[in-house]
């Protein structure tokens, strides 16, 4: 009886032996997949994605995402994987506890092309029901890009459950791209899958139709139907696209040539250093941006709106410094105008160089300027959107001066005859002085504007000056409606030009054109009006 016993002891404490050393060697299917990135072989790294993705357990977005990024550790002597976060510290990928430090013998597992588009659809998998909506619509677009067919479950499950009218478009489109591929798909749901990828009609969706292999004969000429739908839509969507270029180049041109129109217009001045206010203003952006930096930093984002005014003033400040200096003696003279306002710029361009230095200068964009949006299927970036609207804002507000205030009616008086002007009691002098000042004004807020979309640099504004003139005299001198239609003419037309001669060539065209058309009308499209213009 007690020899019983002690057997039945000594296999009891044996039992326990082998349950305490053998269980680790019989770990479960996650486990065994983890370990399998320590492999360094692209097909047992390939399996293990699969499994982990689909072992629904906690680590496994966090292993995905670490093998994405480069951040997936695997020591091939003790076959152990570790995930490195992006602050530098580690876990282990098994069991999730930190660890003090990766091994020196680890290093990042290897990924191939194959290998990330399964990692690229596993992430989206994974993703499809977080409660975030910007993660699920990225997820779906990931699974769209991979189209990996077990996706499709997790896709079907995520469809079912959506409410967001953008995140369930991205998973039908998800859906039909894993579907259009899937070889056991019926001809149905391949028909389906092409009249949704017609539907979505970009770049990708045809990527998707011109590459998809042998298929029934039906789905193949849906195909090659939608694939000739997408071409054409997408050639009108380039158009629009081209036009939004040139609306917004057109933009820059008429806020860099409105302070010039006033003052070639009133005066008769060929200002050559109109583009060094453009600078001026562009390095008022920069002082106002450094000071807030350096100071205030919570007013970062406006900027802008402080930079606006103080441009203004500024640039405003000098132009009428210049017209009492040096302007002033020279009307009548439009040769030495040229002249000296060319030496001007000169100067101005290496007192800059002095006080900011020769290199490009940082100008931050505002939060509310940064970033773009797709409007069907063109981009639209909001720094361009808002020069837009500031242009225009810019324009009005200059018509409903000259329209409505006293010193408008005077400038405009001086315009259509300088002498009758003058003998009705209105300051010649002082109306030129301000209309200089105005001018160089508005040319330091388009410096601000500029900024935003160029570098900050002392030549900033030798790129804008010969196209200044040029919408100057193409629109009419000294008209403002001629200055805004020929600013966005010759923006559009420098647009759809480049492509097909190139910017070079696009530029040279546009000079020959205004020549041709200036030799048949010599006063723009819209010619002022009145005794001293048609002398």
């Amino acid at each position: 009886m007690p020899t019983n016993l002690s057997a039945r002891l000594c296999t009891f404490v044996l039992s326990l032996f082998l349950i305490a050393f053998a269980l680790p060697a019989f770990a479960g299917p996650f486990e065994d997949a983890v370990a399998k990135f320590a492999n360094d072989d692209f097909s047992d790294t390939d399996e293990a994605i699969g499994v982990v993705a689909g072992s629904g357990n906690k680590l496994a977005l966090p292993i995905i995402s670490a093998l994405q990024d480069g951040r997936l550790m695997a020591d091939p002597d003790s076959k152990k994987v570790y995930v490195t976060g992006p602050d530098g510290k580690s876990i282990d990928a098994t069991t999730g506890e930190p660890v003090a430090s990766v091994p020196d013998s680890a290093s990042a597992v290897r990924l191939n092309n194959r290998l990330r588009r399964s990692v690229d659809a596993a992430i989206g998998n994974l993703t499809l029901q977080s409660p975030d909506v910007g993660t699920r619509l990225q997820a779906a677009q990931s699974v769209f890009k991979s189209h990996e067919e077990t996706a499709l479950e997790p896709v079907d499950a995520a469809l079912a459950k959506e409410t967001n009218k953008s995140v369930k478009a991205a998973l039908g489109e998800a859906r039909a791209a894993i579907l259009l591929f899937k070889s056991d798909a019926s001809e149905v749901e391949k028909l389906e899958a092409v009249a949704t990828l017609k539907a979505r009609g970009d770049q990708e969706a045809m990527a998707l139709l011109s590459g998809m292999g042998d298929q029934p004969v039906s789905v193949t000429k849906a195909a090659a139907s939608a694939i000739g739908a997408i071409q054409s839509s997408l050639a009108v969507w380039s158009t629009v696209q081209n036009a939004w270029y040139g609306l917004s180049l057109g933009s820059v041109l008429l806020l860099a040539a409105i302070g010039l129109a006033i003052t070639f217009g009133v005066m008769g001045v060929i200002n050559m250093a109109h583009g060094e206010m453009v600078m001026i203003g562009a390095y008022t952006t920069f002082v106002v941006q450094e000071v807030i930096r350096t100071r205030y930093p919570g007013l970062f984002d406006y900027s802008l709106l402080i930079a606006v005014p103080l441009a203004f003033l500024v640039a405003g400040g000098i132009g009428v410094l210049i017209e009492r200096s040096i302007i002033r003696f020279l009307y009548g003279r439009p040769l030495e105008t040229l002249l000296a306002t060319w030496g001007l710029s000169l100067v101005l361009q290496q007192a800059v160089r002095t006080m900011f230095g020769p290199t490009n200068r940082e100008v931050g964009n505002p939060s509310w300027m940064s970033g773009a949006f797709e409007l069907g299927q063109i981009t639209i970036t909001y720094n361009r959107l808002w020069i837009l609207v500031f242009t225009l804002a810019v324009f009005a507000i200059l018509l409903a001066m000259l329209r409505y205030t006293a010193l408008g009616l005077e400038m405009r008086a001086v315009t259509q005859n300088r002498r009758m002007a003058a003998s009705m009691g209105i300051a010649t002098s002082r109306v030129d002085a301000l209309t200089f000042g105005l001018g160089s004004g508005i040319a330091g807020i388009a410096g601000v504007a500029l900024s935003q979309i160029d570098n900050v640099s002392p030549n900033l504004g030798q790129s804008y000056i010969i196209d200044s003139f040029m919408v100057v005299v193409f629109g009419g001198v000294g008209n403002l409606w001629g200055t805004l239609v020929g600013a966005f003419t010759l923006g559009i037309a420098n647009k759809f030009l480049e492509p097909v001669a190139g910017a070079v060539l696009g530029k040279i065209a546009i000079l020959v054109l205004i020549i041709l058309f200036i030799q048949k009308r010599p006063r723009g499209l819209f010619a002022l009006k009145g005794r001293a213009v048609e002398a």
